[in-house]
């Protein structure tokens, strides 16, 4: 095995089978860590995003955080309702994707499916960000490593990733339920301890906060609409269970629902204790340091971080306990990313809007290529913005919330369908793949069986859950248009529309290529005739083994080709070629300016221009090395005349390999050889790989060929360098 592959199997693991992907789905314990972390996480700074607009108006404005919280609230428990329905009506896997793409049109589809890839870069770039910025609370001697240790840790998580849905899954299970456990009983405690009369108290309970403005009347509505489209962000990752349905065990849809419900009921809990904690304590917190009087004017603590501090004393076991797993869960939230932005890319490739490199598993059996992608540009974002999580949440929920309201209205109409027996039900699902039973709840709410009247009143208690929740998450999303679009909102209003075309342009690209290579009617054409020219450098075996290939192909015409750079060279080839008395002709071209390429070119498309209707067969000997430095010292001539013959029509490529002994190592072995894969050596029987441009136009159909003829000679040559 070469060390790339050791590598490899290293970091990433042994293959695993395609018959084996039964084994990779998710009871419902691993699946809430897998794709809940980002839901759950986002309470953890959600609180803080409010309490950070409302400090604008400094401290006398802190009262309405309750009446903000209870509309986020509100807005979450419509949000998570309404998905419960999406899994069950659209258990394939394309989530708010195929919902839009299905009863708005393909266009509001690719608008949603713009949106959440955009959102899904943010999600890991900011829980990055996040869980580096609540490690650097504790430690503060990191913060001037910050952009590096968020990037090694995308790495990181790139790395688990590529081993799979279930090891992810496994490594990240612990971290999530101890943030879960760790936040709850910092809630109760901290509860118990006002309950007795000995209410917690932040470190910057005694700071004040200089106000930027007075904020009255309608300067103060927006400063409140403001402070709840922020505190929104406790909604963002919702949405991913509906993309991971095909992830879960059977009964698939059942088991996401009850998953999406855990979910609701642990980010409401933990959100409303946090919030109220923070008021609890008097944590005072501002977007500029400076703005706190009393305080030293650095870095402040993260909300969670001043919340479990007064609770279980600073540096205790408690407070070290909380912000540990914080961290832990703020950087495993991006996981949830790594798991739907994948799937997502996998169906956009599926349906000709991203490159098919996308859509195929990896040989762990996950999407590797989405994978990378997303890493890279998670990446990129972190670097960018500096990995400021204050700079960085501004983009955030603006996609997550587009795809909310097209989702939302696309179920309204879903519903409508429904009700009147037009509902078409998802193409890409089968009973197998789903665990759905023919007959059940499933089925009705799919639309593959007619409605019975107990279910004709649930549909339409789902319709009004939908109608609200699209009502809502409209609101929210015309409010962070307003009141985040000039604090960097404005990128992803840019991004979105740009990811469209680019995808609109990529889908164009896949239709005019399918419409090319779609086949006329009858049968095949074919050639008149095939003239085949052998390129040679010297008289050595992989030459004669491209000549007898050749040969063997019965051309109509065959010459062998070499391009005279140097004359001594040539003229030794030539008197080999007579000692061997080989029975095919050596055409020599001369090249004064030492040019392989070209003369290789002009003598082909000479060919074509008297016979257009005939095919060149060009046969290109070359060395199989196994040693990376090695390609760079052959081979190179060959490279650029074979990527020059591609946009050649009517001209046919065949690559004739020679294995020299250092190929050795590097061959497939026949255990893991797919069908058809042939061991070769230097005692194979010649073989080739054939790589042809288009059929040229006016090609004879099928009948006699013509008598074999030998084309006209040109004078002149320089040597092929190919095989050497």
């Amino acid at each position: 095995m070469a060390l790339t592959d050791r590598l490899k199997r290293g970091f990433v693991g042994r293959p695993i089978g395609s018959d084996r992907l039964g084994e990779t789905l998710l009871p419902k314990r691993v699946a809430l860590p897998v794709f809940a972390s980002d839901a759950l996480s986002s309470v953890s700074y959600a609180s803080e995003e409010i309490l950070l607009v409302l400090a604008l108006g400094g401290l006398t404005l802190l009262h309405y955080t309750p009446w903000i919280a209870a509309a986020v609230v509100i807005l979450m428990l419509t949000v998570v309702a309404s998905y419960r329905q999406n899994v069950h009506a659209y258990p394939s896997g394309g989530g708010d994707y195929e919902v839009a793409s299905v009863n708005l049109g393909p266009r509001a589809g690719l608008m949603v499916g713009s949106a959440l890839l955009v959102d899904y870069v943010l999600t890991v770039a900011v829980s990055v960000s996040a869980g580096v910025a609540n490690l650097t609370s504790a430690a503060t001697g990191l913060a001037e490593h910050k952009v590096l240790l968020a990037s090694l840790l995308v790495v990181l998580l790139t790395l688990v990733n590529l081993r799979g849905v279930r090891e992810s899954g496994s490594a990240f299970a612990v971290p999530s339920y101890a943030f879960i456990v760790g936040v709850l009983v910092m809630i109760v405690t901290g509860l118990v301890q006002t309950a007795l009369g000995d209410a917690p108290r932040a470190e910057s309970a005694g700071y004040e906060i200089h106000a930027e403005h007075d904020y009255t009347g309608l300067l103060l509505v927006f400063l409140l609409l403001r402070a709840f489209a922020s505190g929104c962000t406790a909604l963002t990752g919702v949405e991913a269970i509906s993309n991971g349905v095909p992830a879960f065990r059977r009964p698939k849809s059942r088991n996401a629902a009850t998953t999406l419900l855990l979910m609701g009921t642990i980010a409401v809990t933990m959100f409303v204790g946090v919030t109220a904690l923070a008021l609890i304590s008097d944590v005072h917190i501002a977007e500029n340091p400076a703005d706190l009087v009393g305080g030293d004017g650095s870095d402040q603590r993260t909300v969670i971080a001043q919340i479990a501090a007064a609770v279980f004393g600073d540096g205790s076991p408690g407070f070290v306990y909380v912000a540990a797993v914080t961290t832990l869960i703020l950087i495993l939230a991006a996981n949830t990313a790594f798991n739907g932005f994948p799937v997502l890319g996998s169906i956009l490739a599926r349906d000709g809007y991203l490159p098919r490199q996308l859509h195929t598993r990896g040989d762990r059996l996950a999407y590797s290529n989405g994978i990378i992608v997303l890493a890279g540009f998670a990446i990129l974002l972190i670097v960018v913005f500096d990995a400021q999580v204050t700079a960085l949440i501004q983009l955030y929920i603006l996609g997550v919330f587009i795809s909310f309201t097209l989702s939302q209205t696309g179920m309204v109409r879903h519903w409508a369908r429904l009700l009147r027996g037009s509902a078409t039900p998802p193409e890409e699902v089968d009973a197998g793949a789903s665990g759905i039973v023919a007959g059940n709840v499933d089925d009705q709410l799919t639309g593959r069986v007619p409605l019975e009247p107990a279910m004709r009143r649930r549909v339409r208690r789902y319709q009004a859950v939908s109608f609200l929740g699209a009502c809502l998450t409209g609101a929210v999303l015309i409010l962070v248009l307003l009141t985040k679009f000039t604090r960097g909102a404005w990128i992803v209003c840019i991004a979105i529309p740009v990811i469209y075309l680019v995808m609109q342009a990529i889908r164009r690209h896949y239709d005019r290529v399918a419409t090319e290579l779609t086949p006329e009617p009858g049968p095949p054409t074919l050639p008149s005739r095939v003239h085949a020219v052998v390129l040679v450098s010297k008289m050595h075996a992989p030459t004669l083994r491209a000549l007898a290939y050749a040969k063997a192909t019965r051309p109509h015409t065959l010459v062998a080709l070499t391009v005279a750079v140097d004359p001594a060279e040539s003229e030794r080839l030539r008197q080999a070629w007579e000692e061997r008395d080989i029975k095919i002709d050596l055409v020599v071209l001369a090249s004064p300016y030492r040019e392989v390429t070209r003369p290789v070119l002009e003598y082909v498309a000479r060919i074509r221009r008297e016979s257009p209707r005939d095919v060149v067969a060009v046969f290109v000997p070359e060395y199989v090395v196994g040693r990376w430095w090695e390609h760079l010292l052959h081979n190179q001539s060959a490279l650029r005349l074979k990527a020059r013959l591609l946009f050649q029509p009517g001209v046919m490529m065949t690559s004739v390999p020679w294995q020299l002994e250092s190929s050795s190592h590097a061959r497939v072995r026949p255990e893991h050889a797919g069908a058809g894969a042939v061991r070769r050596g230097r005692a194979a029987v010649p073989t080739g790989q054939s790589r042809s441009s288009r059929q040229p136009p006016g090609s004879e159909q099928s009948g006699k060929p013509e008598r074999p003829g030998r084309p006209e000679q040109p004078g002149g040559s320089e040597q092929s360098r190919s095989g050497t």
